[in-house]
């Protein structure tokens, strides 16, 4: 490609949500050039309010991210792209790197930051897609406390059957436990159950009614104000993959103490380099890796 001014930048950052923009935040107050490439799907699209992240208690996401870009916007150096990486490559070990776009555009620059989060896969019950977000939810810490004594239900589809969520989630709530097979539960963590007066239904569920309600396979109805459940996360897309970058187990993207990757010059933060579906951990993740990658530009990475 024969490449103009313009089409080169310093850092190019993958996905535009609150850790990528808070990554080239820094980078432009550092007087770099960035390019952010955003497909406009945040994780958290269909929650109605966002919680523990200090100063915008209570706000919905879509508007704590538009003011962000709204500010990360009035500095000259940053470029916003509407659209998705499709592909991405190491030009030169370290150094360089090229992105294409699913309109046909390529970008170049010195550093990479894969800030594309995850997508989540539920469980297939009628009902769950659409109360995603609004009353049924995976983080505790970012939802519980409006939900303080209320009557929660916990669905078991994590690899513990519930078990660890259901025992977190005591501190807020009355919790039935929607657990298929309960004889796989270890009977340490079963007597912890019983003291916190989780209910055990081993029904299977059938669907999810009215606010929270679930039905279940026998017709029975138990009335809940939430329900909570552990989705099966995966990266967004497969560019670390494409890049060389290794994974973890987890299936988020391996990364360093300064969220550089296995890959010289790739950094990783928010989701996809750590799957903790938190604002106020994703924007401090993602000022983390921006500072990390301007000292990488001036080889003052340790």
């Amino acid at each position: 490609m024969s490449r103009t001014a313009q089409d080169h930048f310093d850092v190019i950052i993958i996905g535009g949500s609150y850790a990528g923009m808070s990554a080239a935040l820094q980078l432009v107050r550092a007087r770099r050039s960035v390019l952010v490439i955003d497909s406009g799907l945040p994780r958290n699209r269909n929650s109605l309010e966002a919680h523990g992240f200090i100063g915008r208690e209570g706000m919905h996401p879509a508007e704590i991210a538009a003011q962000a870009r709204t500010e990360l916007l009035t500095y000259p150096t940053v470029t916003w792209v509407e659209g998705k990486a499709a592909s991405a490559r190491v030009v030169e070990e370290g150094v360089s790197f090229e992105v294409d776009c699913d309109d046909g555009r390529t970008f170049a620059a010195d550093r990479l930051v894969l800030a594309y989060g995850v997508t989540d896969t539920l469980p297939p019950v009628d009902g769950l897609a659409e109360r995603w977000g609004r009353s049924v939810y995976h983080c505790p810490y970012c939802h519980g406390y409006e939900l303080y004594e209320g009557n929660i239900g916990v669905l078991g589809c994590a690899k513990d059957g519930g078990v660890g969520q259901a025992l977190l989630l005591c501190d807020w709530g009355k919790i039935t436990l929607f657990c298929p097979d309960p004889g796989s539960i270890d009977p340490e963590k079963r007597e912890r159950l019983d003291a916190c007066g989780v209910v055990i239904e081993s029904t299977r569920v059938q669907r999810v009614e009215d606010t929270a309600t679930v039905v279940l396979a026998d017709d029975r109805r138990v009335v809940l104000d939430a329900l909570f459940l552990l989705p099966t996360s995966t990266l967004s897309c497969d560019l670390a993959e494409q890049l060389g970058c290794e994974l973890m187990d987890a299936g988020c993207i391996t990364a360093d103490s300064a969220k550089q990757t296995t890959v010289p010059g790739v950094f990783a933060c928010g989701d996809a380099g750590r799957m903790a579906g938190s604002i106020a951990l994703a924007v401090g993740e993602g000022a983390l890796v921006g500072v990390a990658v301007h000292r990488s530009l001036l080889g003052l990475l340790d």
